[in-house]
């Protein structure tokens, strides 16, 4: 594999993995990118604030702010005001999981694993194809994922 088709694998990937993802029954949809890399940044730094997690992730601190912002509504992290400076907050994660955070991770990506590895007009995938390609994502994600992501 060359650099080029590990890219391609790791966009491939994130589009399972967000078609994966349950939408919010209520406040904000859309793209859950900006706001994964977010919280994982916060459960890596925590005690962290918006400029520090742009800084760190390369987003726009809009992003950031407003990924923070959505994070925070769905109880995933909490904020406070930072002791040295009254302007800025601090962002943790959140002490206790939200429903919503138990809602995303006990979330599978089987149906969309299924319909990314599907035939020629949706002919469902070979089963030993499935099992073999789960088995592949379990190894990189225990391997390559930050523990950020730790279940």
């Amino acid at each position: 594999m060359n650099g080029v088709e590990a890219f391609l694998l790791g966009r491939a990937l994130m589009k399972i993995g967000e078609q994966a993802m349950p939408q919010p029954k209520s406040g904000p949809t859309g793209s859950v990118r900006s706001v994964v890399v977010v919280l994982g940044d916060v459960v890596s730094h925590p005690g962290t604030t918006v400029g520090e997690i742009a800084a760190r992730t390369g987003l726009p601190q809009s992003q950031v702010s407003t990924s923070v912002a959505r994070l925070e509504q769905a109880g995933s992290v909490d904020t406070e005001p930072d002791p040295a400076d009254r302007r800025r907050r601090l962002i943790r994660p959140a002490a206790e999981p939200s429903a919503r955070v138990a809602e995303v991770r006990a979330t599978t990506i089987d149906d969309a694993l299924a319909a990314a590895l599907a035939g020629p007009g949706g002919t469902p995938p070979d089963p030993e194809t499935v099992r073999q390609v789960t088995e592949a994502l379990d190894l990189l994600a225990r391997t390559l994922t930050p523990s950020v992501t730790a279940r």
